[in-house]
This record gives structure tokens, sequence and C-alpha cells, in this order.
């Protein structure tokens, strides 16, 4: 697969991007910072999610993958045993395991920049287990190659989910129908 680039800055999410996240996910986004990565379709594949939820609940998850068609095909992966076959690499590889620590590193560097939460792991299962290849994948989209090896890795084998267009259309292609609807020249009433 071509690798979506990295985004190289986070961006403020607009109407149209938490009305995507709601359709992704089938409900309103939670602690939402911004969007960490973007669909080549154009839509938030990725989104940076605070340390805590609004209430106040530790949510360690930093970034959070939100596209329904790559999380399908993580979960066809996670299916097909990649997770194990990645668990077996991080016990017998040390240089592996060192690039997974780094990652692990780089995730909370990243995630104690915005809040510390003291006592909780990273995510995805870093540094020790190959937990969730949805996080990894989220991790890699958002820092750019050569962070997460894992995430890296899983990333390569998916196909490209966004090859079909974006997975959900938000307001902002709706607003444009309806603006096209609006100018089409008006025939006469009977």
């Amino acid at each position: 697969m071509q690798t979506p680039p990295p985004q190289t800055d986070r961006t403020e999410p607009t109407d149209a991007d938490i009305e995507a996240f709601e359709q992704q996910l089938g409900r309103p986004p939670r602690g939402l910072r911004a969007i960490a990565h973007r669909c080549p379709c154009g839509q938030p594949d990725v989104v940076e999610t605070a340390p805590r939820l609004p209430d106040g609940t530790p949510f360690p998850t930093l970034y959070y993958l939100t596209c329904p068609r790559a999380a399908s095909a993580i979960g066809t992966l996670e299916a097909n045993g990649v997770m194990k076959e990645m668990q077996a690499r991080l016990a017998e590889d040390p240089e592996l395991a060192a690039a997974y620590q780094k990652a692990h590193e780089d995730y909370i560097r990243r995630r104690d920049a915005i809040e510390v939460l003291q006592g909780f792991p990273s995510a995805g299962g870093m540094p020790d287990r190959v937990k969730c290849l949805h996080v990894l994948v989220g991790h890699s989209l958002a820092a750019g190659p050569g962070v997460n090896p894992f995430g890296d890795e899983a990333l390569a084998m998916l196909p490209e989910w966004w090859a079909k267009g974006p997975c959900v259309t938000p307001c902002g292609g709706k607003a444009e129908e309806e603006k096209a609807a609006e100018e089409e020249p008006k025939g006469e009433s009977a």
C-alpha cells in the first residue's frame, strides 16, 4: 500500500470534522483536542484526545483512530494473528524491543506535554506487549514513519482504505449539494 503521508501540523477540528467524527464513530467526540492526521480523502482518520475526558476520567489513548474503513482493515490484521506474530518478534529481537520502547516514550512524552497521567501506561500495549494495532497505527499516522515500528508495519499491510472515497460525508458535503440545488434555474410553477 502507498502509506498516507504524515500530517505535519495538528489542526483545530472544524464543525465538519466534528460531524465526520460523529458519523465515523456513531457518537459525539469526547475530549477532542485536534485532528492528528487526515486521510488522503480529506476526512479525519486520527484525532488527538485530551488525557482526561471532560468529566475528569483518565483517557490514556492520545491518538484515536476514527476511520471505520481503516479500523475494519486493522481488525482483519488482528484477527489474522498479526499481533501474536509481532509479540513473538518483540520477545526475540532486542533491537525491535528497543525501538518499541522508544515509541512508548514518544507516546508518553506527547501525552505528558498536554497533561501528565501519573501511573498510566501509554497505549496499545507499549512497551511490553502488542495489544491494539488501532492505537499503534494511529500513533504512526500522527507521528510519522520511523516512530512506532509495529504501527509502521501494520500500516504497510493495510489496503488503501481511502481509495473508494470518503467513509462519511459531513455537513460540508451536504451544504454544497444544497447550495447547488438552490442555484439551479427554477421552472415555472403549475
